[in-house]
């Protein structure tokens, strides 16, 4: 356990840097997704909304065409993939582009269109047909720790322990990953905020983050606008969330998340790169410090 916590993570993709926390931009071409549905249903709307995000400092632009919110009813592969290949193509001359979805078939076309990253919020479970796809493209894939579906999952919130017990359900995820041929440093995880999860396990998690490096993976984490956030908050309009939003992403980068998943970019990465510059100007006092004699106190 304690070589999986130590262990270097390489890159995620050639190019992106490793020294820093990366900021992902969530794209929704979705009519009815809980903060921006409808925003960007436009291929085109969508395709400036990316730009825009990678003009302000995004690292990954994450594009998804199903709404995966609390109640959400499913999207037929066929429906996703119209919403989403236009902007994918798009996008990808400019970057990486991680897609979010559920479906094989959506995968693989998406990777054929450009994208270079997979993102699932069951860890690969909905669909038999995922893995493979993901092994045979040797990218990297984030795997997310939810219970059920997006319809059933706010009734699958009790835990022995919230934290073991998201810790052992994604080491299955991961497991299974890895029996089909995905590389584990391909894999990033995910604790799912917010799907399947009380306002109080979601910040349970976010405390003992920590504890989810023992299963060896890079740690995405996705707190923003989530209604956690409204409830302590104080703030039922998601698109009011910003400064919790920023508050609860600091903490996972605290807690060594490596990836951001955020719909306000230009904001996170100023708040990223204020907390980076604290961080090295006290590893440099550190690193001082241990050069000086120091004597005994007490």
């Amino acid at each position: 356990m304690l070589e999986a916590i130590a262990a270097e993570r390489a890159p995620l993709l050639p190019g992106l840097p490793a020294e820093r926390p990366l900021v992902m931009g969530v794209i929704n071409v979705t009519p009815d997704s809980f903060s921006d549905g409808g925003l960007f249903l436009a291929a085109e709307a969508a395709i400036a909304e990316g730009e825009a995000m990678r003009a302000a400092g995004a690292d990954i632009l994450d594009v998804g065409g199903e709404s995966t919110r609390p109640g959400a009813e499913p999207v037929p592969p066929e429906v996703e993939q119209r919403r989403i290949l236009p902007v994918v193509r798009a996008l990808a001359r400019g970057g990486p582009v991680s897609v979010d979805t559920r479906n094989a078939s959506t995968m693989a076309a998406a990777l054929e269109a450009g994208a270079s990253i997979i993102n699932d919020v069951s860890g690969l479970a909905h669909d038999p047909e995922a893995a493979r796809v993901v092994a045979a493209a040797r990218c990297p894939v984030i795997l997310m720790h939810m219970r059920g579906t997006p319809a059933t999952m706010r009734g699958l919130t009790t835990y022995r322990e919230v934290v073991l017990d998201v810790a052992e359900e994604l080491a299955d995820r991961l497991e299974a990953a890895l029996a089909a041929g995905v590389a584990r440093e391909r894999v990033v995880l995910d604790p799912g905020i917010g799907f399947a999860k009380t306002p109080a396990q979601n910040l349970v998690l976010l405390a003992r983050l920590p504890l989810l490096h023992s299963l060896g993976c890079r740690l995405l984490v996705g707190v923003s606008r989530k209604s956690f956030i409204g409830h302590y908050g104080a703030e039922p309009d998601p698109t009011r969330r910003l400064p919790g939003s920023l508050a609860a992403g600091l903490a996972a980068v605290a807690a060594g998340a490596s990836i951001l998943r955020v719909h306000d970019v230009r904001e996170t990465v100023q708040a990223l790169a204020i907390w980076h510059a604290i961080a090295c100007a006290r590893d440099h006092t550190v690193a001082r410090m241990d050069r000086v004699n120091v004597p005994a106190v007490g």
